[in-house]
């Protein structure tokens, strides 16, 4: 064989190599794919003030968030001395103070993530039945102005806090993906809820809530 016969033998051979080094495995098909918006890297959000925000609190119509109940116990687990801003009206909230003694479904979620579009409609439903618990909402990774319009648009107004310095996310140490969803218990332990990691109606929240309320932390 020649020499010229020999280097396109080598060039073919070195051609579908990288051809096949590029193409996607034959079990990623098999892989489980999850609905969940994956994060990008955490840049700070510009600060808005009053007068921005006060109109789409207006519009957006949130719940109140939520204050320590009288004769609740001492913040315990994550979330203890973590404060966070609120999204619905100016100042802000100690998270942990708030929900010790009670259980409460938390809700990370941002205004740009497909899911979060499609489970904050059903969480709203969820937290209008008698039997449900509270329902939080964290907004990551956003700006306040977006989330607010975000939930003006979409029709929820359950209550939600803004994390805007990240102090929610690093308590938890939250995985790279949204939307995320947590249980806080009354003693303060914090579960998150993997199983569906998307809820998709009213029924599969509560199942995950009484499922979850027994798990281990």
């Amino acid at each position: 064989m020649s020499n010229a016969g020999r280097w396109t033998i080598v060039v073919l051979v070195l051609a579908v190599a990288g051809i096949v080094a590029l193409w996607p495995g034959a079990d990623d098909a098999s892989q489980p794919r999850t609905e969940q918006r994956t994060l990008g890297s955490p840049r700070p959000a510009p600060a808005e003030g009053d007068a921005v925000l006060a109109p789409l609190r207006e519009r957006a119509t949130l719940q109140p968030c939520p204050s320590p109940e009288r004769n609740a116990p001492a913040p315990s687990g994550p979330l203890a001395g973590v404060r966070v801003a609120c999204l619905g009206a100016p100042g802000t909230v100690d998270l942990g103070t708030a929900l010790a003694g009670k259980t409460t479904l938390l809700n990370l979620w941002a205004s740009w993530c497909g899911p979060c579009r499609e489970e904050m409609p059903v969480l709203a439903r969820y937290a209008k039945r008698p039997d449900s618990v509270d329902v939080l909402g964290v907004t990551v990774q956003d700006r306040a102005s977006s989330a607010l319009e975000f939930m003006a648009e979409v029709g929820v107004n359950y209550p939600s806090l803004y994390d805007g310095d990240r102090r929610v996310q690093r308590a938890l140490r939250i995985p790279p993906l949204l939307p995320v969803n947590y249980l806080v218990r009354p003693d303060g332990s914090v579960v998150r809820i993997t199983n569906p990691p998307v809820f998709h109606s009213p029924e599969e929240v509560q199942a995950a809530v009484e499922r979850y309320r027994r798990a281990d932390p």
